[in-house]
């Protein structure tokens, strides 16, 4: 069965669980986490209270979940301990675990390791 626009419409949650409601069509009072994100708050623990959907052909639905922003708390304060760790960390993604050299980019999980490497893996296998 393919969803339409219509079908989307469930304030009460009584077909989806939790009340939904087509895209962009949420009432005030309710942000996705991008949405909190942009105004300094974040979900804080609260379970997700309704989510926007968007019928799309040949394939399932776009979801977005919403929480309350009432229930929103502000985001947590960056303190030099977790910027110190943000900084290995993402220093530690940039070291190809092949070559062990920085690659000046973040290395995608999907390669494993730099382009350069990818580049001589693909010379050897041809």
């Amino acid at each position: 069965m393919r969803l339409r626009r219509a079908d989307c419409f469930d304030p009460t949650g009584e077909r989806f669980g939790i009340p939904t409601f087509p895209w962009r069509m949420a009432p005030d009072g309710y942000a996705t986490r991008r949405q909190l994100r942009a105004a300094d708050l974040r979900p804080g623990g609260q379970q997700v209270a309704a989510q926007c959907l968007r019928p799309r052909h040949r394939r399932g639905p776009l979801v977005a979940y919403l929480y309350r922003i009432d229930r929103a708390l502000p985001v947590r304060p960056m303190t030099p301990a977790r910027r110190a760790a943000l900084v290995k960390a993402n220093a530690a993604q940039r070291i190809c675990p092949n070559c062990r050299r920085d690659a000046g980019y973040r290395i995608p999980r999907s390669h494993g390791m730099c382009g350069r490497c990818v580049h001589h893996e693909e010379q050897r296998a041809a």
